[in-house]
């Protein structure tokens, strides 16, 4: 045996292992990691708000501390808010479900000339089995939904945690990280570190925008239509239709529709046409331009890269994707070499024959005569060479 053979079956062995060990390590600590990136991009958003307050004078851990409290009120407001009208709606269709109900048996026994009650209609459904199982597998089910609001409850308090520290304590950070690196490489991470700051913020104050200008619109449609809890459906519709990307807009329009539907079935159409044209209007006129300036990225790109975050980290992927890849782009921008772009018709989609501004019918008419000039061509040629080549004038021929 060569020996060098133990020792590279011993390092083959222990690389082995520490592959194995650190699998396993980021399988477990893969929640903690996303955690983290989340509440890196969070301390981001609120960067520019947080060094602007600082720069005034205030402590950079209180300037955190108030950017925090002002979202967290914010967010209770909104979930109260919402809270309080679902609960209002509920109770209001489990007080009108009787109406309803025999309201539909009325049109079954008109339409197929049955004789249904409503008595007989309940006792069926509560003593249907479906029911009863249902029942059994809620009830079994309660610990399990508790468990999941605690564990929820509980990553959202980790994510806020490092968030503030990542926020409050940003210059040191940076200063930490740039200890350990060269000067050159120092200018690089400075610079990735705003251009990430500069794209991250400005993607959540344009989506901030939009969502003001979407609810606004929203509300204005659904006090000229009559419908309850006009205030709390246009807040849920800004923001959710601007904040959970591609079917934001279609889930955010669903609650409206429904409460409308409660009032009259008509206005849930009026809802749904409304909700159509609005995000066309969003897409092609709103969108670019406020966009343009914070995050210059296309469309495709963009919708790209939300499928890829949603395939990679779900719903946190979806919403980290786009100022993630606005910040990689920008910063890449810099180290691709960009030439001057030749003057060929092709680049902007025209044929290569294709004369710049000639009008269509003057090409056609030119492509028309172009046969008849060839074929008069081509005969007189032929009657000269005759002439040429059989005529009693020839030199040669005499």
């Amino acid at each position: 045996m060569p020996a060098w053979l133990p020792r590279a079956m011993v390092l083959a062995l222990a690389l082995y292992a520490c592959f194995r060990l650190g699998s396993w390590a980021f399988d477990q600590l893969i929640g903690l990691l996303i955690n983290v990136l989340i509440a890196f991009f969070l301390a981001l958003a609120i960067e520019p708000a947080v060094s602007r307050m600082s720069a005034r004078g205030m402590r950079r851990g209180l300037a955190t501390f108030l950017v925090f409290l002002g979202v967290l009120i914010a967010g209770v407001g909104f979930v109260v808010l919402l809270g309080s009208m679902l609960a209002g709606q509920i109770v209001d269709m489990v007080e009108e479900f009787p109406k309803y109900l025999d309201s539909v048996i009325n049109w079954v026994n008109q339409s197929f000339h049955t004789d249904l009650s409503r008595v007989e209609v309940q006792d069926s459904l509560l003593h249907s089995d479906w029911l009863q199982k249902y029942v059994q597998n809620s009830a079994t089910g309660v610990l399990d939904i508790s468990t999941t609001v605690l564990g929820g409850l509980f990553r959202l308090l980790t994510i806020f945690l490092f968030s503030f520290y990542f926020a409050a304590d940003g210059p040191r950070l940076r200063r930490a990280l740039c200890s350990v690196l060269p000067p050159a490489r120092q200018a690089e991470v400075l610079r990735a570190w705003e251009i990430a700051v500069d794209k991250t913020g400005g993607y959540l104050y344009s989506r901030g925008l939009m969502a003001l200008i979407s609810g606004i619109a929203h509300y204005i449609l659904l006090v000229i239509l009559g419908v309850p809890y006009a205030p709390a459906l246009a807040v849920w519709v800004g923001l959710v239709s601007q904040f959970i990307p591609t079917i934001g807009t279609y889930l955010a329009g669903a609650l409206p529709m429904l409460i409308a539907f409660t009032v009259d079935p008509w206005y849930a159409l009026w809802v749904l046409g409304f909700v159509v044209v609005y995000q066309q209007f969003e897409n092609y006129a709103l969108q670019p331009k406020l966009t343009s300036k914070t995050v210059d990225i296309h469309p495709a790109v963009a919708f790209g890269s939300v499928i890829a975050g949603t395939a990679l980290m779900g719903a946190v992927g979806a919403l980290i994707a786009i100022p993630a890849v606005a910040t990689l782009q920008a910063f890449l921008g810099a180290y691709v070499k960009r030439y001057d772009v030749t003057d060929d018709p092709r680049m902007l989609g025209h044929g290569r024959g294709r004369r710049r501004g000639e009008p269509l019918l003057t090409r056609l008419r030119r492509s028309w005569r172009a046969p008849e000039s060839n074929a008069g061509e081509g005969s007189d040629g032929a009657e000269g060479g005759q002439g040429a080549a059989g005529g009693p004038e020839d030199p040669a021929h005499a």
